[in-house]
């Protein structure tokens, strides 16, 4: 058995490399790549699992970074238990074949009640009154003040919201990333894992927020250069080979879909007013979609009606194809939770959940940082609203009212998606922007492209020889 790093450079492909990946670079012509044929969709969650399963969605169930649960009538994004991911997982398959071995899973999605030996993952704390408090899940539970009382408190607005890989009072531009990186680090000296899943998101955060094709990503690119290098460095030192890894490409938007407004205009969504404002009514609606990047899932209350949804997705402006059950198999997508429709953007665009026709009737919940309410996954909360006059001065009085003990609505983000400039999900069409892996060890990389399940048995190569 040998020692191995997996560090899950998100966002990272051919065509970002160059002058600002030195370290990259580095590594690169001492080993091999290969670009991986994206999972589909493209997303976190689904490429994640197709990699810890070597199965596709259609086997593992993660066809999305949420979905609606039919018998809950509910949308779900952003869940955390491992229990979900259906199949046996690359760890516990090592755990078999090769007596001793341990993992640490570091931020990598599904990370609550895995059987990974060890698991550090973002987690708030939410108490009954209605106030949040950003804190990590760790297992065993002793990792989690241990490794705060030693790296301090994880810059959770780093993570996700729109001071992620931006600079502020709170910390630099990769604060989130280098956290991670450290935790990597700590996790290292003190257990020893045959097997670290380490996840690095910095290039995530500006990529959608500005596009790959704005110049200020070249120091985004350089900074995840220099954390990635210290990593490679870290682990060398420790006889500890390393793997880097990214799940999709992040390719130039410019087009959102409303694809919810064009199914409420041809009748099929069904909204109930409560407090004045607009919610989406999943469970009595005939049909609606989950907006997921470039791929929105449409559920459909009675499957007679498929060909007239179908038909009118495919006039959709912003659409390229619209799939059904049959044509999902191709995909590997069939899988209960899917939707009964697969709608897939062009490449310049992307889907948004938006529903309302009037802002002033959008829910309280849209204009939040809030990934659990929302039925779509919403890059927009990566932007502060430019038409709010002295926002960060209303960031400060919403947090005095916080700890004065008042309730208040952290509304600051704005309801413009032609803001977003960079999305992924479906797969790209120039192959220098597919997900990578390098390896320092040529010997083990069989072909120039593979496959996202081709990935598991890449790690488990890896680990064994």
């Amino acid at each position: 058995m040998k020692r191995t790093a997996v560090l899950n450079v998100v966002g990272l492909t051919e065509s970002l490399l160059g002058a600002a990946t030195p370290r990259v670079n580095q590594f690169l012509q001492r080993g091999a790549k290969a670009g991986i044929v994206p999972a589909f969709p493209a997303v976190t969650c689904t490429a994640q699992s197709t990699y810890l399963t070597g199965t596709t969605p259609a086997q593992h169930g993660i066809v999305g970074n949420g979905w609606y649960h039919r018998e809950l009538a509910e949308v779900q994004f952003w869940k955390q238990s491992n229990h979900i991911v259906q199949g046996r997982k690359i760890w516990e398959e090592l755990r078999e074949l090769s007596p001793g071995f341990t993992c640490a899973k570091l931020f990598w999605w599904y990370n609550m009640y895995s059987t990974a030996d060890y698991s550090i993952t973002p987690r708030p704390m939410y108490p009954a009154d209605g106030r949040k408090f950003f804190d990590i899940y760790a297992w065993p539970y002793a990792i989690r003040p241990e490794i705060k009382a030693a790296l301090g408190e994880f810059p959770f607005p780093g993570f996700w919201g729109p001071a992620a890989g931006v600079k502020t009072p709170q910390g630099p531009r990769d604060a989130a990333t280098r956290w991670i990186a450290e935790s990597a680090k700590w996790i290292e000296n003190k257990y020893a894992p045959s097997l670290s899943l380490v996840y690095l998101p910095h290039l995530d955060y500006n990529l959608q927020r500005l596009g790959p094709k704005h110049p200020d990503i070249t120091q985004d690119l350089r900074e995840i250069d220099a954390i990635v290098g210290d990593l490679i460095d870290f682990f060398a030192q420790r006889s500890v080979q390393v793997m880097l890894l990214s799940e999709y490409g992040i390719t130039q938007v410019d087009t959102p879909i409303h694809v919810n407004r064009f199914l409420r205009e041809d009748g099929w969504l069904t909204i109930k007013n409560e407090l004045g404002l607009e919610l989406l009514d999943y469970g009595a609606s005939k049909a609606f979609a989950v907006a997921d990047h470039q791929v929105a899932h449409i559920y459909l209350k009675d499957r007679a009606i498929e060909a007239k949804v179908r038909t009118g997705l495919e006039k959709t402006p912003g659409v390229e194809r619209v799939l059904n059950r049959a044509e999902q198999a191709e995909l590997g997508i069939h899988h209960p939770r899917a939707g009964d429709l697969i709608a897939i953007a062009k490449e310049n665009a992307w889907f948004t959940y938006y529903y309302w026709f009037d802002d002033s009737l959008a829910p309280d919940f849209a204009r939040c940082i809030d990934i659990h309410r929302k039925p779509g996954y919403d890059p927009v909360e990566l932007f502060l609203d430019p038409k709010i006059p002295a926002v960060k001065l209303k960031i400060l009085w919403r947090l005095l009212q916080k700890k004065l003990g008042f309730r208040m609505l952290m509304d600051v983000i704005p309801l413009d998606a032609t803001l977003v400039k960079g999305s992924h999900g479906r797969r790209p069409a120039n192959k220098a922007d597919y997900p990578l892996l390098i390896s320092e060890r040529p010997e083990l990389m069989a072909a120039g492209e593979i496959n996202a399940t081709d990935v598991y048995h890449l790690i488990k190569r890896h680990v064994l020889h």
